[in-house]
C-alpha cells in the first residue's frame, strides 16, 4: 500500500491511497447525444462544454478575489464566479449566473490526470444528481474547471461544521436518496458502468433545495463489463470510507461504492465523522464505536442517533436506515445491495416522515451547546448523553419485510437473488441488525 503524503489533509485526518493510473481519453462514454472528439491535449470535446480562456475566468471571479474564495477542493482552490445567461463571460462583473471555478494546483502530473478524468467523465454524464460541468480552461500551465454553483455547499459542512444549523431528519433522508440515485445512475444506468471511488460527505454538494449532487470525479474508474465482477486497481480512497475488501484484494467494483455509501449514511444517522482523531481513542472510528451499542442484547439504536435532531425523526425510518447501513458495510461484497435497491428502500423511509414527532425543534443556542459537547474530546460515549435527547424508541428486534426489485442482467451476484440474513423476518443475533455485520467484518475493519 503506497501513501502519497501530498494528499494528506491534516484538517480532517484523511489519507488517500496513491494509485498508478487514471485512464483518460476516448475510453469514457457519453450517456447523452453530446458529440465528442479528442483534442491534442487529451481532453475529449463535448458539444455541451464551454472552453474558457484564463482571462475570462479571471474576470468572472474578480481576479480570484478573496471575497470570492469558497474553499479548498481536491484539486486546489475554488472560487465563486459569474457568467452570462449564454454561459459565456458576463459583460458586467458579478452579474449573471453564479458558477464555481476550481483551479488546479500546479504540483505534478498526477493532478493533471485527475483533472482530465474529471472532464472526460462529467463531460459525458448528465443526471440530476451529478454536478453539471459547465466548461474548462487549459491554457499554458493553467487548468481550471467551471461547475454549476451549489449554494448550500457540501454535506460535510452541514454535518460537521461548528455552529451549522442541524439538518432535519427529512432533509437527511432527502439528501441520501439523491446521492443514492447518483450512484445508481453511475453503476446501472450509464452506457458503461462507472465506479465513483471517492464517495464521502465532502463530495456531496447541495443546491438551494437540498438536492444532493455528486462532485469530484477525478478518481472515478470504468467498471467491469460483461461477466467480470471487478476491475483490478492499486488501492485509492479516503480513510474511513474505503471498502476494506478493496484495500485487502485490490478488487474494485460498484459494491466498493456501496460500502462507502453505508458509512456516509451512518454519519448521517449519528452526526459523527467516520474518523475523528479529536475524540477519545475508543471513539475515533465510527463503525468500531457503533458496534457495542448495536450488539448489546436488546440494544436500542436511538443511543447512537445524532442528539442534535432532538428525537425529531421517524423511529421506523431510523431503524430501517440502520438496516441499510448493515447491508452496505457487509464484509462479503456479494451480499451488499445494488444502489437501485438502496434507492427503493430509502423511498419507503421517506414515506415514514409523517411518523416524526410534532414537538418544535430546539433553539439554535441549544443546538450549539449539543454540538460543542458532542465534538469535545471529553464527550460521553453515549451520544444522547445528559441532554435528555434520544430517549429510546423501538428495540432493534422489530421485524420488517424487504422489497424485491428486479435485478439488472449484468448484476448476476445481486443479494436479492437470495434472502440476506439481515432482511429475514427473524434476524439472527438477537434481532440486532448490525450483529452479523460487525462479527463478519471485524477482521477487515481492524486492518
Amino acid at each position: 500500500m503506497i501513501f502519497n503524503s501530498k494528499q494528506y489533509d491534516s484538517s480532517d485526518h484523511h489519507l488517500k491511497f496513491q494509485y498508478d493510473k487514471v485512464v483518460v481519453g476516448a475510453q469514457y462514454s457519453s450517456t447523452s447525444s453530446n458529440t465528442r472528439s479528442q483534442t491534442p491535449n487529451g481532453v475529449n470535446y463535448y458539444s455541451n462544454l464551454n472552453q474558457f480562456t484564463y482571462r475570462e475566468l479571471k474576470l468572472a471571479t474578480g481576479h480570484f478575489a478573496p471575497e470570492c474564495f469558497l474553499g479548498e477542493g481536491g484539486f486546489g482552490s475554488v472560487y465563486k464566479g459569474w457568467i452570462g445567461r449564454n454561459e459565456r463571460i458576463s459583460s458586467r462583473p458579478r452579474m449573471g449566473v453564479p458558477v464555481a471555478v476550481k483551479t488546479l494546483n500546479k504540483e505534478g502530473n498526477q493532478e493533471h490526470k485527475e483533472w482530465l478524468a474529471e472532464i472526460n467523465h462529467l463531460g459525458a454524464l448528465q443526471h440530476p444528481n451529478l454536478v453539471r460541468l459547465v466548461g474548462y480552461c487549459i491554457e499554458d500551465e493553467n487548468r481550471l474547471l467551471v461547475y454549476e454553483f451549489m449554494p448550500k455547499g457540501s454535506l460535510e459542512n452541514h454535518l460537521f461544521k461548528r455552529r451549522s444549523t442541524p439538518l432535519t431528519w427529512a432533509k437527511r433522508m432527502k439528501i441520501m436518496l439523491g446521492a443514492a440515485k447518483g450512484l445508481a445512475f453511475l453503476h446501472e444506468e450509464a452506457e458503461k458502468p462507472i465506479i465513483y471511488r471517492d464517495f464521502k460527505t465532502s463530495n456531496i454538494l447541495l443546491d438551494s433545495d437540498y438536492n444532493a449532487k455528486l462532485s469530484d470525479f477525478g478518481l472515478a474508474k470504468n467498471g467491469p463489463m460483461g461477466d467480470k465482477t471487478h476491475v483490478s486497481a492499486q488501492v485509492i480512497g479516503t480513510q474511513g470510507y474505503v471498502d476494506p475488501e478493496y484495500v485487502m484484494t485490490g478488487h474494485l467494483s460498484s459494491k466498493s461504492d456501496v460500502y462507502s455509501f453505508g458509512v456516509v449514511l451512518l454519519e448521517m444517522l449519528t452526526g459523527r465523522k467516520s474518523i475523528d482523531r479529536k475524540r477519545p481513542e475508543n471513539e475515533q472510528t465510527l463503525i468500531e464505536w457503533v458496534k457495542p451499542f448495536l450488539k448489546k442484547p436488546g440494544g436500542r439504536f436511538c443511543e447512537v442517533m445524532d442528539p442534535r435532531m432532538q428525537e425529531q425523526y421517524s423511529k421506523r425510518g431510523a431503524y430501517k436506515a440502520m438496516k441499510i447501513v448493515a447491508h452496505c458495510i457487509y464484509r462479503d461484497k456479494k451480499a451488499r445491495p445494488l444502489m437501485s435497491e438502496v434507492v427503493k428502500e430509502l423511498k419507503t423511509i421517506i414515506d415514514y416522515n409523517n411518523d416524526i414527532p410534532s414537538s418544535p425543534m430546539p433553539s439554535p443556542l441549544l443546538f450549539k451547546v449539543l454540538h460543542d459537547g458532542a465534538s469535545s474530546s471529553n464527550s460521553s460515549r453515549h451520544v444522547g448523553g445528559g441532554s435528555g435527547a434520544n430517549k429510546c424508541g423501538p428495540k432493534i428486534g422489530s421485524s420488517s419485510s424487504a422489497s424485491t426489485p428486479s435485478t439488472p442482467a449484468r448484476f448476476k451476484d445481486s443479494p436479492l437473488n437470495f434472502t440476506p440474513p439481515l432482511l429475514s423476518p427473524n434476524p439472527p443475533c438477537g434481532g440486532n441488525p448490525l450483529d452479523v455485520v460487525c462479527d463478519a467484518s471485524e477482521s477487515y475493519l481492524n486492518n
